[in-house]
């Protein structure tokens, strides 16, 4: 069994003004599904991302970890894009941060990377 949920798919559609983000992560050889709706405009893309991955998150963990997305975003650093995220746990006011390169032009994928990246550590002591 791994340590840390695994990325098996991202999942992006739009209809109309809406855009469904649908985030699955993999632990303990179970599925966990996030799922988020909201503008389709690719301003609000990164944060549809961030808030159905910790969607998911939070039903890999049975609700025993309350995570809110402070910030997400891509910046370009060098020559190269990272994304980065801020989450917040709930419970204690933590704020944790969390990077990822974006790869082969998807910051969708960096987006779900750099959130998990900031919680992982977290994860550890729920799961």
């Amino acid at each position: 069994m791994t340590e840390r949920p695994a990325i098996i798919r991202i999942s992006e559609s739009i209809d109309g003004e809406d855009a469904r983000v649908m985030i699955t992560l993999e632990w303990a050889d179970t599925v966990f599904h996030g799922e988020s709706i909201g503008s389709a405009g690719n301003e609000h893309r990164a944060r549809l991302v961030g808030e159905a991955t910790l969607n998911a998150v939070e039903k890999v963990t049975d609700g025993r970890i309350h995570l809110d997305l402070e910030a997400v975003a891509t910046q370009d650093l060098g020559v190269v894009q990272v994304a980065l995220a801020q989450v917040n746990l709930t419970d204690t006011g933590e704020s944790l941060v969390g990077s990822a390169l974006v790869s082969e032009h998807d910051p969708s994928a960096a987006t779900v990377k750099a959130i998990l990246d900031a919680i992982n550590r977290r994860l550890a002591s729920v799961l």
